[in-house]
């Protein structure tokens, strides 16, 4: 089968023709991959930025892991009547054998691979993954939405870590496809949400589409100009991945408010402590969401498809892959979804 690889620990991927899986080992089901969205993980593997080292030794290694699909076979203590299930599936995999697997505190196993980056990922036919890490799909669902899941629930996990209340004002930086999801959730929950992007035209369109209307390009316009027209923010959540901002937004935050950071940074950011301290401002950091979370997220898109669909830029079939990551890289795509397999 085909497979979009990163081969070696440098700038680059490769297309490479692989072998199927055969056979799930125990507890583990083989997935027709439907569905796969380019994240801006993929991008910094692909760029091979600071913070991706530890994969090197998985090399050569597929990629992606946000996506959907359906089970094709599943590894013994599984039943057979798994198979054609619809389902996503959490990326994250744990060993089970650590000391805070045995604990049961498996949110802290201290060996935890990364579908798509520690172990082979959904950039091909089909991708295995533990069971126990899979979520059904309700029917509905179309499967390139579905394939967002992973995403959106960065999203949910975000919105939670920063407290976000109804009548509350957010302001969300980055207009990514993170940083558009963390304003979809927001405004459900009932906040005043404005984005801001800079030289993001298209992304920032596609949030003017579904009837944001608070968005600001700071190419346009500058940041303190911009900002300066809203009381401070009850809450900021920084999906950007860029130091500086963090220290240039950190002013437009009220007293005892959130700031939270999504965004991967490449380097430390500067922050006035001092002013942090005498306004008693919390700085929080957001990962992944917790398991629990995830049922939600998917019913949530189910809801939501059609607002979901129109973030959705450019669906690809797995050999124009490269196209996508250049229309990502390049910031005209708000979110590219490969299809991969046939209907689900």
């Amino acid at each position: 089968m085909l497979a979009l690889q990163k081969v070696r620990p440098a700038v680059g991927l490769e297309f490479r023709a692989v072998d199927a899986p055969l056979e799930a080992p125990p507890g583990e089901a083989i997935v027709r991959v439907h569905s796969a969205g380019i994240c801006g993980t993929d991008l910094h593997i692909a760029d091979w930025t600071p913070g991706y080292e530890s994969m090197a030794g998985a090399m050569p290694v597929t990629l992606g892991h946000e996506f959907s699909g359906t089970i094709a076979k599943v590894g013994a203590g599984l039943s057979d009547t798994l198979v054609g299930r619809r389902v996503t599936a959490r990326p994250s995999t744990t060993c089970g054998t650590c000391a805070a697997c045995l604990a049961g505190d498996e949110d802290n196993c201290s060996n935890r691979k990364g579908v798509g980056i520690g172990r082979n990922g959904a950039f091909a036919q089909f991708v295995c993954v533990p069971y126990s890490n899979c979520h059904a799909l309700p029917d509905r669902l179309d499967m390139g939405i579905a394939a967002l899941t992973e995403p959106m629930t960065v999203c949910a996990e975000a919105v939670k870590t920063a407290e976000v209340q109804a009548g509350q004002r957010i302001l969300v930086i980055g207009p990514g496809f993170i940083g558009q999801g963390i304003a979809v959730l927001a405004r459900a929950k009932g906040a005043k949400v404005v984005v801001i992007g800079r030289n993001d035209g298209p992304r920032l369109g596609a949030l003017r589409a579904i009837g944001f209307e608070h968005l600001v390009d700071t190419a346009e316009i500058p940041l303190e100009e911009a900002l300066a027209g809203y009381p401070p923010f009850d809450a900021i959540i920084e999906a950007a991945g860029v130091p500086a901002l963090v220290s240039a937004t950190l002013p437009y935050l009220k007293k005892r408010g959130i700031f939270t950071v999504v965004g991967i940074h490449s380097k430390p950011a500067e922050i006035d402590l001092v002013r942090l301290v005498r306004l008693h401002q919390q700085i929080r950091g957001s990962y992944r969401a917790a398991a629990h979370d995830w049922d939600g997220v998917i019913a949530f898109l189910a809801e939501n498809q059609e607002t979901i669909s129109k973030l959705v830029s450019q669906r690809l079939p797995l050999a124009e892959a490269m196209t996508g990551f250049t229309a990502a890289h390049d910031r005209t795509a708000s979110k590219v979804v490969l299809t991969i397999g046939g209907d689900a």
